[in-house]
């Protein structure tokens, strides 16, 4: 019963980032602007223009540009899906599919077919192809799919929305530089949902900063050209920090009396391999102790105790720079493990259960707020993270185990006022 309760408080709390939402390739901030959402589409779009004017965007490339721009509302349904989804996946459902056997082989055989390319890239960033090819993977599926929504018309709705106004603002004004570069044409400018383009899934200011001309022809594009859009990925990695000496990280095995505890929710806890390996932890491949190195890892337990553990280093930290989302980095490392040629997961999973409905998750929440046992998950630090570090609130994880059996089985968490607070977080 207890390992059962602290699986489920681990999910529940873990569960915080995918609840409050992050954008993907997070941006250094900008310097912010006056506020341009507005509940009028109209009145909206007089205020991007008023900021984009003060910002040096011209009056002739903002007429052509938002000429014709429209509100589409299903993005902003599709945001807030986002934010408060229906279920939380469960790791081995989330990966697995990013996993398969198709995806490995076909991202070999892409490795293969750029290989001269790929080893430049590696040559003059320290980027290993198989990391690139895994967020090609991931983030189009190889080039097969770009997103057909126009990026103009999807920014503008979402900065129009008060939600995440000030980030996609800030996203809709680097566009407009970069059709007033002349390096794209509104039309050309298509891609998700969230106004990411090309093979990579470039956001406007990631294109500003980090985009660059990988085949020689004196032009950006991140659609057309593959080695662009290769060269941009492993320039905006580079420019972050990657270490080109260290892998991702690596599958492990735990001891039996190591305290789970240990397991991050800040993934800025972190200790030297030694200690891991003071510890007893080891390696899942071979079954040796982890390395007497002095590099410093996290543990990660994406699907609690019963499930796959990991140690992450540095290069982990800058996956998620590119995408926030825990399982996402760490099928990145998964992918790019066994796309160069490295054998698939110790751990044998033991069932692909769907995870909790996101709903009785906010309700769960707001019960254990209220017990004091877990932060609010609206409180600046975690909004600001993106993860919710160290915020179970009780020293003995038993105890905070304790206090979710009892808001479940009397049914506490049912009650009208939670119901209420979950409605408008």
């Amino acid at each position: 019963m207890f390992r059962r309760i602290g699986r489920l408080l681990a999910a529940i709390v873990l569960a915080l980032p995918v609840l409050t939402g992050a954008p993907a390739m997070a941006q250094a901030a900008a310097p912010s602007g006056p506020i341009v959402a507005h509940a009028d589409f109209a009145t909206c779009l007089g205020n991007v223009r008023s900021r984009a004017l003060n910002e040096g965007i011209e009056p002739q490339t903002l007429t052509s540009a938002l000429a014709g721009v429209r509100r589409i509302d299903h993005i902003v349904r599709a945001d807030r899906a986002q934010a408060r989804p229906s279920s939380l996946p469960y790791f081995w459902g989330y990966a697995s599919k990013r996993l398969s056997a198709d995806r490995i082989r076909k991202g070999q055989d892409r490795l293969a077919e750029y290989q001269p390319l790929f080893d430049r890239l590696y040559a003059q960033y320290g980027v290993r192809p198989q990391y690139l090819v895994a967020l090609w993977s991931l983030e189009t599926n190889y080039g097969s799919f770009f997103g057909s929504t126009p990026v103009l018309d999807a920014l503008t709705t979402m900065a129009c929305d008060a939600r995440r106004s000030e980030f996609f603002a800030r996203e809709l004004l680097n566009a407009l530089r970069i059709v007033q570069r002349g390096e794209m044409t509104p039309p050309q400018m298509r891609g998700s949902w969230a106004g990411a383009m090309g093979h990579m899934q470039f956001m406007p200011t990631t294109f500003i900063n980090y985009a660059v001309d990988g085949d020689g022809d004196g032009r950006v594009q991140l659609w057309q050209s593959v080695p662009d859009a290769m060269a941009s990925a492993a320039n905006y990695l580079h420019s972050i920090g990657w270490n080109r000496e260290e892998r991702w990280g690596r599958e492990v095995r735990l001891p039996a009396n190591l305290d789970w505890r240990r397991a991050a929710l800040d993934l800025d806890e972190r200790a030297p391999l030694t200690r891991w390996r003071e510890l007893g932890v080891r390696q899942a491949t071979d079954g040796a102790l982890v390395p007497a190195l002095d590099i410093d890892a996290s543990l990660i337990l994406p699907a609690g105790k019963d499930g796959p553990a990991f140690l992450v280093y540095e290069n982990f930290h800058h996956v998620m720079h590119w995408n926030r989302s825990r399982f996402y980095a760490l099928t990145v490392g998964l992918l790019a493990d066994r796309i160069a040629g490295e054998p698939p997961l110790a751990w044998t999973p033991r069932s692909t259960t769907a995870g909790l409905r996101g709903s009785d998750v906010l309700l769960i929440q707001q019960a254990l707020i209220a017990r004091g046992v877990i932060g609010d998950f609206r409180d600046p630090d975690i909004l600001r993270f993106g993860f919710a570090p160290a915020y179970v609130r009780f020293e003995d994880i038993a105890e905070a185990a304790r206090h979710l059996a009892e808001v479940i089985e009397a049914g506490e968490w049912q009650r009208t006022e939670f119901r209420e607070r979950a409605a408008v977080t």
